[in-house]
């Protein structure tokens, strides 16, 4: 049980009971932006360790990823930006948008662009001056994993940081980045189930 944040297939974006209605309250409200409508994916096949899908878990506490969200360099909050909505979306939007359709754990869906969430989740990654061993692909729980293996200690021998002295902000921080890296680089949408 808990809470994972996963990329949604083209199947599941057009029959999921869920995540059907979402799309046709994103449709309209992206009609009533006068922005173009969004396609999902095609099917395709994929192979482990691709990087064609996603799955991570939020099995950290959150606290000191949010201080770090609220105090990051530029001196901006953007707290909201990172976890304040349940649809990532490979789109520009001029703000998040609130779509009249239920999520798995509100009963509204707030979507959020993933090009505004790469900008914040770059500038803390460098803020933390995150290792390069951390995993670049998501898909079968490979940050969750990683960050509770011994790799952990390897690489912070050979690229000490920040990052090593709050795990659990460092964890956020690459899940957030990769999400979002994810997303656009497959022109795919993601949301916590």
């Amino acid at each position: 049980m808990g809470i994972y944040l996963v990329s949604i297939s083209a199947d599941d974006w057009d029959d999921d009971e869920v995540l059907k209605p979402t799309a046709q309250a994103l449709a309209a409200e992206l009609k009533r932006l006068g922005l173009p409508p969004f396609l999902p994916p095609q099917p395709r096949n994929f192979a482990p360790g691709s990087g064609t899908t996603f799955e991570e878990k939020l099995n950290r506490p959150m606290d000191s990823f949010s201080s770090l969200c609220r105090t990051q360099a530029n001196g901006q909050d953007h707290t909201g930006a990172l976890l304040d909505w349940e649809l990532l979306l490979p789109i520009t939007l001029p703000h998040p948008v609130e779509l009249r359709a239920p999520s798995p754990h509100d009963e509204t869906t707030i979507a959020q662009s993933a090009h505004t969430v790469l900008a914040i989740a770059r500038t803390l990654a460098d803020q933390l001056a995150l290792p390069p061993q951390i995993p670049a692909y998501c898909d079968n729980l490979a940050l969750t994993n990683w960050f509770t293996s011994t790799e952990v200690q390897r690489s912070a021998k050979t690229h000490p940081g920040p990052w090593y002295d709050d795990l659990d902000a460092a964890f956020y921080t690459a899940m957030y980045l990769r999400a979002a890296e994810h997303s656009l680089r497959n022109a795919c949408p993601l949301y916590y189930s």
